[in-house]
């Protein structure tokens, strides 16, 4: 880390890749804060399941418990009503007409890191952390790293600010998530991740698996429970 970027806004979801990306943030920087969007996700569990992931995580990072800043929460609703995807509605998981899984909530990540660059310029954050990958990225175009460059670049110039966006997820998949929260935590942090954080799309905290609780059948549990399993093996 250098003297440039000494402050972090986590874009955190509550789930897995977030929670290892706040864990990451604090590793790395002095001060973090961390941001969460209400956009009428189907899996709207997240939003208590952060709040879990919040408050137990100084126990298991105690060492950069005074590191952890404020948390903020930004009602996005207009993005779940512009959006039919299976996301945002009652609807099955498959492929759309353009190739890509209706998982994808278009320009998600586009208005997410604006209005995080936003509340940074406010808070006097200079970087932004999020769990954007090409690796398990399912297709999204928004998840790509030119597409972080670009964002980058755009808010860095639009801000008269120099913005990092930081993104420790970008090349590795979903085995190698769970090995670096476990670099960071140790046993405690992948045990938080697992009975806490929140991936499934359809929002089941009922059916408990190995991995955490979930469907075991949505796109966010495959990739998880196929990454427990090679992380694990």
């Amino acid at each position: 880390m250098t003297d440039i970027h000494p402050t972090a806004l986590v874009l955190f979801s509550g789930g897995q890749d977030s929670t290892t990306c706040l864990a990451y943030a604090l590793k790395r920087y002095r001060r973090v804060e961390t941001l969460g969007f209400n956009y009428g996700q189907r899996h709207h569990i997240e939003m208590q399941a952060r709040k879990q992931v919040l408050a137990r995580l100084p126990e298991v990072l105690p060492q950069w418990r005074e590191r952890l800043g404020p948390d903020h929460v930004l009602d996005l609703a207009v993005l779940g009503q512009v959006s039919e995807t299976s996301l945002t509605r009652e609807m099955a998981f498959q492929v759309s007409e353009s190739g890509l899984p209706n998982t994808f909530v278009p320009a998600r990540n586009l208005l997410f890191l604006t209005l995080a660059g936003a509340l940074a310029y406010r808070r006097d954050l200079s970087a932004l952390v999020t769990g954007v990958c090409e690796t398990d990225f399912s297709g999204y175009p928004d998840c790509r790293d030119d597409t972080m460059k670009a964002m980058q670049l755009a808010l860095s110039l639009g801000m008269d600010r120099r913005i990092l966006i930081d993104t420790p997820l970008m090349w590795i998949d979903k085995a190698e998530t769970w090995a670096l929260a476990h670099d960071l935590g140790g046993d405690a942090l992948v045990q938080l991740i697992v009975e806490h954080s929140h991936t499934c799309y359809v929002g089941d905290r009922e059916h408990r698996r190995e991995w955490g609780y979930g469907c075991g059948t949505c796109p966010a549990c495959d990739l998880r429970a196929q990454g427990w399993q090679r992380w694990r093996t």
